[in-house]
């Protein structure tokens, strides 16, 4: 029974080490949270807008803190309501972050 209890303990203390190590590691739950949650600014064009679909493609000037160049690109927006006065051609100052493969926008000017 004594050899039980410091089984049961070596377990708990490696399963313990195991969970810090995952997280600093990069690939713990509390590391991808940040990495999500993390907002990107941008400038660019509107080159359509599909409000139903709450989406819009901007053709984007580079974007710094992705080391990303000029392209063009769909955006979700986090509220349709972002998009009811949006036109082609219209420049836009905007905000995203990155949820796993989508590009959603949260702030829009």
């Amino acid at each position: 029974m004594r050899n039980f209890g410091i089984v049961v303990l070596s377990a708990a203390l490696a399963g313990s080490a195991y969970a810090q190590m995952k997280d600093h590691s990069g690939h713990g739950a509390s590391q991808s949270a940040k990495k999500e949650a993390t907002a990107h600014k941008g400038t660019g064009v509107v080159k359509s807008v599909d409000a139903e679909k709450g989406t819009v493609m901007l053709a984007h000037d580079p974007i710094a803190s992705l080391r990303w160049p000029s392209m063009t690109m769909k955006f979700i927006a986090k509220d349709k309501k972002m998009l009811g006065k949006l036109k082609p051609g219209q420049k836009v100052e905007f905000e995203f972050i990155q949820q796993d493969k989508d590009y959603i926008l949260t702030r829009l000017k």
